[in-house]
Order: C-alpha cells, then structure tokens, then sequence
C-alpha cells in the first residue's frame, strides 16, 4: 500500500484520529520490551534492572504509578549514548521483538484511517526514540511521544517537557494540533486505547474505542457506552 501523508496545508482535515500504542496496536510494552531486550544483551545490568522493569510494568497495568517515575526509569536506559550509538539495538529492536507483536489487524485498523484521509497520530507514553520506527511501520506520520533530553548530542536520561502520559497526552494533543495552526474543537475526534492511563484522551474525544482493555477501563467503557475492540493478535 503506498501512503499518502496529509498535506496540512491543503487538505480538508475533518478527522482525527489517536492510537494509543502499547497493548493497543502491538501486542506488549515497548518501553518493558526494551529493557528486557537489553537485559538479555547484557546491556542492561540483570540484578539492577529487571526487578524495577516488573514493578513499573504492574503499577503502570493499575494506573497507580508516578508519571514522572514511570517515564524518567525507562528513558534513564538510554543514558550516556548519543542516537548513533543507540540507532543498531533501535533496529533491532525494531525486527526481532517490536514487528513480530504487531498483527494483521492492528496494521488494518490504522490504514482503514488512513485510506479515508484522516488525520492519524500515534500518541505514547513511550519515549520518541523508541517509537518512531514503529510509526513508520505503520506508516504514520505523525508521533506524540514523551520527548527524551539530550545535552552534547547524548541522552541524558531525563525527559524533557509535558510527559505524554494520562492528563499529559491531552495537552500534549491540543499543543501539538495549535502548532499546525488547528484546534481540537475542529475536528471529528477519535481516539483508540487499551488502559485506564488514557482514560482523560478517552473522555476528550468525540469517539472513544477502548482496545482489548484493562479491567478499569473496561468497566468506565461499559459505563459510557463506549466501543469495545478485540483486535486479533
């Protein structure tokens, strides 16, 4: 399938239309999968790393961990390197753990939207440079990501800006849409998530679809007469 992008300037933009990434269109956590991928390369030190890497993943499932905790432990993996060294393992990574998680119908969902010209934005509490290759795959062209901090070329293992997570992917939205010179209210909004960390993105769109969701957001979604989508995987 060959992609056409939006061309913002041009093109009559009626709707939107937001992914949630991780255990919404892939099968898994990117930023879990990415700690475990460097455990098990020995990049990661096993006794220092693994245990936290769990402990993140439950509370983050419950809904109960710090944001800033949350965001700054996994961005904290890329300390000390600069993109270029990063970019090999960022391949890698791209092939053997993140594509193989990535099923059918989630690659047939998000063309589904971008074959009827909607504006299509990946939004994830994962960091930018983990999750760029993966848009691509997808083919979307436009990533809302929690940004990683870079001083003299190398991450420096904190996070910089609105963290993209809970209340943040709603800020995040109407300041990424007032870059490009539109406004939330313009649109017809949808927005597509598994967890109850996205329930305030869930709440600010026209459409919610809560994803093969959590228990939380299971019951909010019955509550609001939200759709509910098991996606094959």
């Amino acid at each position: 399938m060959t992609i056409q992008w939006p061309d913002e300037s041009t093109a009559p933009l009626a709707n939107l239309t937001l992914f949630d990434l991780d255990h919404t269109l892939l099968n898994g956590d990117s930023d879990v999968l990415w700690c475990d991928f460097l455990i098990a390369l020995g990049v990661l030190d096993r006794a220092s790393f693994a245990a936290r890497n769990a402990d993140m993943d439950t509370r983050y499932r419950l809904g109960s961990v710090d944001v800033a905790e949350f965001a700054n432990f996994y961005v904290g993996t890329l300390a000390g390197r600069t993109a270029q060294d990063w970019e090999p393992l960022r391949q890698e990574f791209l092939v053997s753990v993140i594509v193989p998680r990535i099923g059918r119908a989630a690659l047939d969902l998000v063309a589904q939207h971008l074959d009827a010209g909607d504006l299509v934005v990946m939004t994830t509490a994962t960091n930018r440079f983990i999750t760029e290759l993966t848009a691509r795959h997808f083919g979307i062209a436009h990533l809302i990501a929690t940004e990683p901090q870079m001083q003299g070329g190398r991450f420096t293992g904190r996070t910089t800006g609105t963290l993209n997570m809970r209340e943040g992917k709603v800020t995040r939205m109407h300041d990424w849409l007032a870059e490009l010179g539109h406004r939330f209210d313009d649109f017809d909004s949808t927005a597509y998530s598994d967890s109850i960390n996205d329930l305030p993105l869930l709440q600010a769109v026209d459409r919610a679809v809560a994803v093969d969701p959590d228990a939380r957001l299971q019951a909010a979604a019955q509550a609001q007469g939200w759709r509910i989508l098991h996606l094959a995987r």
